[in-house]
C-alpha cells in the first residue's frame, strides 16, 4: 500500500512513520509549511526551521523520501482569517479544528497524488469501520486524545486516513521513539494553537486587532476592579491574565459595545455558570445520533460532561448535567457517545447574564 505520512517534526508523527514502515508499506513523507513566520517573525521565534530539521533527520534515518509543501497563503485565507474575524466579534474560535478539516485533511487531500492509498498522521485518535461506515473513536490516552480537533472530518476523509499511534498512550509512544532511536525521541511536545508556534497568543491578537483600554467590572457589585487592553484578549471562563488581587476572578461576559470585561469572584462564579446553550453549523461524522443522552467537551480536555441534546428548527440545544462557567460563544462543543466522537457544532451567543447584571452598572469609558 502506498502511504503519504504527514510529519511535523515531533515524536508522535515520527513514530507513526516508523510503524507504517515496519508494516511494509511504500512511504513518502510530507511536511506542510503553514507557520506565519513571514509576517510575524518579529513577535517570537517560530520553530518551523527546527521542525523541518528534525523532519529531515527522521526521513534520512528511515530512508524515506520527503516533500515540503507550502500552504501559508491558503492557511491564512481558510483558517487564520476566520479566527481573526471571530476574535473581533468577541467570540472564541477553535482554529485547530478548521486546520484539520480545511488544510491537513482538506486541501492537502486535494493536492496529493491520487496514487496514494492512505494518508497517515500522528494524531491520538482511532478509526473504526462498520459495514462501510467510518467512526471516530477516542484514544485510550484521555489527556492526549485529539478527537476534539478531528470532529469535523467527514466519511471520505476518515476512509482515507490512518492514525498508527491512535491506540497507544503517550508513554508507549515515547518508548517506541527510543526503541527506534529517533533523533527527536526526547523532544518536548508542542503546545498552543497550530499556526502560532512559539509566538505568544496575546501578541498575535495584538498584531491583528490592536489594543483598546476598557474596564474590568465585578458583575455582582458593578464595581470597577481594574483595566484591560481589549476584550478580544479574553474568553469566557478565563482566570489567568486579569491582574486582579483577592481572587481568583473569572471572566463571565464581554461587552463589545462598551469594551467592558465582566468578572465574578470564585465565591460567586456558580451564579454565572450555565447548563444550556445552542450549537449551530453542526456536523455529524457518521450521521445524526440515535441517542439524545450523550457526553460533550466544550474545550479540549480529558473531561467528558454528561448532557442531553434536542434538535431545534435551526441547530441543536445542549443541556449539561452540571453547570459550566466556560460556555464561550464561537467555541466548539463536541459530542460523544462513550468513546465515539459524533461531531458537534459552534456555540451560539447567549444572553444568560443579562438578568444578573446590576441595574446601576455604568462602565468607565474606554
Amino acid at each position: 500500500m502506498k502511504v503519504a505520512v504527514l510529519l511535523s517534526g515531533g515524536v508522535d508523527s515520527s513514530v507513526a512513520l516508523h510503524l507504517i514502515k515496519r508494516a511494509g508499506h511504500d512511504i513518502t513523507a510530507f511536511y506542510l509549511k503553514i507557520w506565519l513566520e513571514d509576517e510575524l517573525a518579529f513577535l517570537g521565534n517560530c520553530p518551523w526551521e527546527d521542525d523541518l530539521r528534525f523532519v529531515r533527520l527522521v526521513c534520512e534515518q528511515a530512508g524515506v523520501p520527503l516533500q515540503v509543501i507550502s500552504l501559508q497563503q491558503e492557511y491564512h485565507e481558510r483558517v487564520v482569517a476566520h479566527a481573526i474575524a471571530e476574535l473581533k466579534r468577541g467570540r472564541t474560535p477553535s482554529p485547530d479544528i478548521l486546520c484539520n478539516e480545511r488544510i491537513k485533511f482538506g486541501l492537502f487531500f486535494d493536492r496529493i497524488d491520487s496514487a496514494f492509498d492512505k494518508i497517515a498522521s500522528g494524531h491520538y485518535a482511532q478509526i473504526e469501520e462498520r459495514d462501510g461506515r467510518f467512526f471516530l473513536r477516542r484514544s485510550p490516552d484521555a489527556v492526549k486524545d485529539q478527537t476534539y480537533f478531528l470532529s469535523r472530518l467527514n466519511q471520505q476523509q476518515l476512509g482515507r486516513l490512518l492514525f498508527p499511534i491512535g491506540h497507544l498512550t503517550k508513554p508507549q509512544v515515547r518508548a517506541l521513539a527510543h526503541e527506534f532511536t529517533l533523533p527527536n525521541r526526547d523532544r518536548k511536545d508542542s503546545q498552543g494553537i497550530c499556526f502560532l508556534g512559539k509566538i505568544a497568543y496575546p501578541e498575535f491578537v495584538k498584531y491583528h486587532l490592536g489594543e483598546k483600554l476598557g474596564a474590568i467590572i465585578d458583575v455582582t457589585s458593578g464595581k470597577e476592579l481594574g483595566r484591560h487592553q481589549g476584550v478580544w484578549f479574553f474568553t469566557i471562563g478565563q482566570r489567568e491574565g486579569l491582574g486582579l488581587g483577592a481572587g481568583p476572578w473569572y471572566v463571565v461576559q464581554k461587552d463589545l459595545n462598551t469594551n467592558a470585561l465582566y468578572v465574578a469572584h470564585r465565591d460567586y462564579r456558580a451564579r454565572y455558570s450555565g447548563n444550556e446553550f445552542t450549537i449551530a453549523d453542526v456536523h455529524w461524522i457518521s450521521g445524526e445520533p440515535q441517542r439524545l443522552t450523550l457526553q460533550t467537551k466544550l474545550r479540549h480536555s480529558p473531561h467528558l460532561e454528561d448532557c442531553s441534546i434536542d434538535k431545534l428548527e435551526r441547530g441543536w440545544k445542549v443541556t449539561l448535567k452540571n453547570p459550566d462557567l466556560g460556555i464561550a460563544p464561537g467555541q466548539s462543543a463536541i459530542l460523544y457517545d462513550d468513546d465515539i466522537c459524533l461531531g458537534g457544532g459552534v456555540i451560539e451567543d447567549t444572553d444568560r447574564l443579562d438578568a444578573e447584571r446590576p441595574t446601576q452598572l455604568t462602565p468607565a469609558a474606554a
